[in-house]
């Protein structure tokens, strides 16, 4: 039992260093192409471009979004917004009413209904792109205010570049500052744009659209096979589609629409649930034909199936808890080269700090979040792992969305809104691994274990502070019946945004 036990741990740790390892790689690769800017090519024309929004149970957030994409600096003659609504909550009502009232003021903008929900956000962008004239296609999720000139910084380089068959931009954040847990989020953000997406692009490997803030050709889409809605992440799986067609992408980190933050871990742990089930499946999708597709370098097929395959870290990091414990019990011995290991850490330190220093002038201020980082990066193991094992198994494929609550300020509160959501089981489970933790951290100390004790310190405390955090943001209670529409508008009068891009 002691040799299996080993060597179940072994394997875990290696592969998991082989992934720590290639993130301080990628960290090589940005930092040699850190000085390259990408110019953007003069204006020479103004094409029929179609914004697509996506929208299911908004209340809080629809009038925005809508009037920051009529806001958008372009001909409103070659201009045309599609709200996709597959809401079944007031948000129809609103999103109706704030349509028509910039359809009467000119705007070529529509409301689309589908009679299903079937293939989620994937079927309501094929519907709406059915019902485009638009060469181009912008998409922009719900929690997000794209700034007025996004399109005149985007668009110049697929008029400029034919093969170009995506722009992606950079995600900013309304609400970074809003709390300890926003902060964590916002950081990990910026280590993936800054660092992750903008070594991929300036090295020729795959990279992808991050499901919003981007705008693509629309026979890019069309040549790829269209939206497909058989995983969660129909924006990583047209992606790597397209580009296996030689389509080129390009990736402009200083272009920025911010959006919200989570402020809810639940909402959290919600969104990383489907983006670690959404990326499996694209990983037994296309891991195949990602090996096989001619053309591509060895190290491009290597990097493509880390990428795809990133979030097993979570399920081997799981194991090398659970194995530990035991292991040390049974005095087992693992070899040397495993000291090496403990370098590979250093990747997501250097990628996140790097990420702050090349976006803030007070970057040491907001680096110091970190350690809240690396408790929610570790303690969500378990969340992670439950949908990596649901796509393997392939149980199901429900797509649960993220909640929005319009939090952009200290004085704004979730707690007392739709959408907060409820206890979830699997915080017993993150609880129970903060005690097996503990456990193993007196038996490391009885057995004077000492290299074992920093890492089975940090997942007590990472699983304790999620499961904990959990509890915590289950206590609010959903006051429904004391709703009033007139709640999702805050600070702003809906028609805000419209009349300042009317008056400028």
């Amino acid at each position: 039992m002691d040799k299996l036990l080993g060597l179940i741990y072994f394997v875990s740790a290696t592969l998991l260093a082989i992934y720590g390892f290639n993130i301080l790689l990628t960290v090589g690769l940005y930092w040699r192409t850190r000085a390259h800017r990408i110019e953007t090519p003069p204006l020479t024309d103004m094409p029929h471009v179609t914004v697509q929004l996506p929208i299911y149970n908004e209340l809080y957030v629809v009038e925005r979004l809508i009037d920051a994409a009529v806001a958008l600096d372009w001909d409103r003659e070659r201009l045309q917004i599609q709200v996709l609504d597959d809401s079944d909550d007031e948000t129809t009502a609103l999103a109706r009413a704030r349509v028509e009232y910039h359809r009467r003021r000119g705007d070529d903008i529509e409301l689309i209904r589908r009679a299903d929900r079937s293939g989620f956000k994937a079927g309501a962008l094929a519907a709406g792109l059915a019902r485009t004239h638009g060469e181009f296609i912008a998409i922009f999720d719900a929690d997000f205010v794209p700034p007025r000139d996004f399109l005149r910084r985007t668009i110049p380089h697929l008029l400029a570049q034919p093969k170009v068959g995506l722009v992606q931009t950079r995600w900013g954040h309304l609400n970074a500052t809003y709390s300890p847990l926003t902060r964590a989020e916002a950081l990990a953000l910026d280590g993936h744009f800054v660092v992750e997406q903008t070594a991929r692009h300036r090295n020729d490997l795959f990279f992808n659209f991050n499901g919003t803030a981007g705008v693509w050709r629309r026979a890019c889409i069309e040549d790829a096979g269209g939206w497909q809605g058989d995983t969660l992440s129909e924006d990583l799986d047209l992606s790597y589609r397209a580009q296996m067609r030689g389509w080129q992408f390009v990736f402009l980190p200083d272009v920025v629409a911010p959006a919200e933050l989570p402020p809810q871990i639940h909402a959290y742990k919600r969104q990383q649930y489907r983006w670690a089930k959404g990326s499996t499946q694209v990983l037994l999708k296309l891991g195949a034909r990602v090996l096989t597709t001619p053309g591509l370098s060895l190290f491009k097929r290597i990097e493509g199936l880390l990428h795809l395959s990133g979030y097993v870290m979570n399920v081997l990091m799981l194991a090398l808890l659970l194995t530990l414990v035991p292991s040390m019990m049974l005095d087992a011995r693992f070899p040397d080269v495993m000291l090496y290991f403990s370098f590979a850490m250093f990747g997501p330190i250097v990628m996140y700090a790097l990420s702050q220093r090349a976006l803030y002038p007070d970057w040491l201020a907001r680096f110091r979040y970190f350690a809240v980082l690396l408790l929610l990066g570790t303690g969500i193991a378990l969340n992670n792992s439950l949908a990596v094992f649901d796509a393997f198994t392939r149980r199901g494929n429900t797509f649960r969305r993220t909640p929005k609550f319009r939090v952009e300020s200290q004085n704004d509160a979730w707690q007392s809104k739709h959408y907060t959501l409820p206890f979830s089981w699997e915080t017993l489970g993150e609880l129970i691994l903060a005690a097996y933790a503990c456990v193993g951290v007196m038996i490391a100390w009885q057995r004077h274990l000492v290299w074992t004790l920093p890492f089975l310190l940090l997942y007590a405390a990472s699983f304790a502070f999620v499961g904990g955090l959990s509890l915590i943001h289950s206590l609010p209670a959903r006051q429904r019946n004391e709703f009033q529409i007139s709640d999702c508008r805050l600070k702003n009068q809906p028609n805000q945004i419209g009349e300042h891009s009317r008056a400028t």
